[in-house]
C-alpha cells in the first residue's frame, strides 16, 4: 500500500470560484476552458490557470468519460465483502496488489464494522463472475467472502457534493 494512500492531507482552501469550477468539470469535463469561464464568471487565461492549480495541487486527479456497462455488455454488478482472519500489513499489501490488478473490481475500500473489505466488481455474466470468484479465493487466504448482486441502478452518479465555502 502506498504512503500516499494512508496519508491524511489538509484539503486545500478552495474559494467559491473554484468550487464553481470543480462543480461544472464534474457535471461536462469535455467543456472548453472559454465555456468553463463563461460559467463561472472568468475570463479564459484565469480559468486556465486556476484549473491547472487544482490539478497540480491534485484537488483534480483525472478526466475521464464515462461508460454505460450495460451497454458494453457488463451487464451484472457484485457487492464483494470480505472477511479475512489475519490482518498483518503483509497480507494486507499481497491481498491489495491483488484485487488492484483485477479489471473487473470498480472499487476496493478496507472497511470498519463487520466486514473488512468491500468491492464493487463488474462482470458480464454469472459464468464471469464465477471465474473472478475463483481468481479472488485463490488469491490470499479469506476467512468469509459474500457475494450481493444488484437487481437495478436506483442512483448513480459521479459528481461529488461541493462544500460551500466556510467563513473564517
Amino acid at each position: 500500500m502506498s504512503d500516499a494512500a494512508i496519508q491524511i492531507h489538509e484539503p486545500r482552501r478552495l474559494d467559491a470560484i473554484d468550487r464553481k469550477i470543480l462543480m461544472v468539470l464534474q457535471e461536462d469535463a469535455s467543456l472548453s476552458v472559454a465555456e468553463i469561464g463563461d460559467r463561472v464568471g472568468l475570463s479564459s487565461t484565469p480559468c486556465w490557470k486556476r484549473i491547472q492549480r487544482l490539478e497540480a495541487d491534485g484537488v483534480i486527479t483525472k478526466r475521464v468519460a464515462l461508460v454505460d456497462q450495460n451497454k458494453i455488455g457488463l451487464g451484472i454488478t457484485v457487492f464483494v465483502s470480505v472477511e479475512s482472519s489475519d490482518h498483518s500489513e503483509a497480507w494486507l499489501k499481497k491481498f491489495a496488489e491483488a484485487v488492484s490488478a483485477m479489471p473487473e473490481v470498480m472499487e476496493f475500500y478496507r472497511m470498519a464494522g463487520d466486514v473488512d473489505y468491500m468491492l464493487r466488481v463488474v462482470v458480464a455474466d454469472m459464468p464471469s463472475y464465477d471465474v473472478f470468484y475463483k481468481k479472488l479465493i485463490s488469491a490470499v487466504p479469506l476467512k468469509n467472502v459474500t457475494s450481493r448482486f444488484a437487481m437495478e441502478k436506483i442512483k448513480s452518479i459521479t459528481t461529488l457534493p461541493i462544500p460551500a465555502v466556510v467563513a473564517a
